[in-house]
C-alpha cells in the first residue's frame, strides 16, 4: 500500500567511514558541502553529549504515531542511525525511555525524530543520541500509516535510506552514500587548515589581510 510499506535497507555507509567522520566537527563538514545542507535548526541534541554517526534508517510515519518506530527498532542492525521524519509535529512524542533503552540495548547508533520526545530527564543525563524537535508528555498512537527506509525530509534536508547521518551540538547533518569519500577528504583538508589557524591565534600570528582585501574587492566606503 502506497504510504504503508517496509522495506529493506539496501545498503549503509560502511564503517570505517563512520569512525572517521567522528573526528571532524559537523560545521566543518557543512562548510566543504557549500553551506547548503542542514537537518534545521529545530532538531537538537536532547541527550547528555556526544556526537552522532551512522547510515540512516528512515521512518516517515503520520504525525504523533509511532508504530513504524517500534518496527525500525527491531529491524535495523548495530550502528545504524533510525530517523524519523513524524512532520515535525509536537503534539505527541514519537520515542521516551522505554524505546531509547530498547534502541540502545539492540546497538543502534542514535535517533534523529522531527517530532517530539518524552521522558527528557532520563535522556538527557545519557549520551546514547537523540536529536529531536520538541519535548512533550503526550504519547503516541500506534496505528500508523508510515514507511520504512524510503527517503525522508528533514528541515529540506533529504536523507535517503543508507545515508551518513552525522549530528554534534551544532546540529544535524546527512551526506549522500555516494558522496561519502569527496566529502572526507574536503572536510578532513578543511579541519586540518582550522587547527592551523587556532594555532597562529595562539601564537598572534593569524594573516587577517583577507578582510581588508575582500573590503576592496566589494568596494566598500571608507568614511573619515
Amino acid at each position: 500500500m502506497i504510504g504503508f510499506r517496509i522495506a529493506e535497507l539496501q545498503r549503509r555507509v560502511a564503517a570505517h567511514w563512520v569512525e572517521k567522520f567522528l573526528a571532524i566537527p559537523v560545521a566543518n563538514i557543512s562548510d566543504v558541502m557549500a553551506r547548503m545542507s542542514a537537518g534545521g535548526a529545530a532538531l537538537r541534541p536532547m541527550h547528555a553529549g556526544g556526537a552522532l554517526a551512522g547510515p540512516a534508517f528512515t521512518v516517515k510515519t503520520r504525525p504523533g504515531d509511532n508504530l513504524m518506530v517500534h518496527k525500525a527498532i527491531a529491524m535495523a542492525q548495530p550502528g545504524d542511525v533510525i530517523v524519523v521524519d513524524a512532520g515535525g509535529d509536537l503534539t505527541n512524542a514519537i520515542i521516551g525511555e522505554i524505546m531509547t533503552s530498547t534502541a540502545k540495548r539492540r546497538g543502534i547508533a542514535g535517533f534523529v525524530i522531527n517530532g517530539a520526545i518524552r521522558d527528557l530527564g532520563t535522556i538527557s543525563k545519557d549520551s546514547f543520541p537523540v536529536y529531536a524537535a520538541g519535548v512533550t508528555h503526550r504519547g503516541p498512537y500506534k496505528d500508523g500509516p508510515g514507511e520504512i527506509n524510503a527517503p525522508v525530509s528533514l528541515g529540506g534536508m533529504v536523507v535517503a535510506p543508507g545515508d551518513l547521518v552525522l549530528g554534534d551540538e551544532d546540529g544535524l547533518l546527512s551526506i549522500p552514500y555516494a558522496e561519502v569519500e569527496a566529502v572526507h577528504a574536503a572536510a578532513q583538508a578543511k579541519n586540518e587548515l582550522e587547527a592551523r589557524m587556532l594555532a597562529d591565534i595562539a601564537n598572534s600570528v593569524l594573516d587577517t589581510a583577507w578582510i581588508d582585501q575582500a573590503l576592496a574587492r566589494l568596494q566598500c566606503e571608507f568614511v573619515k
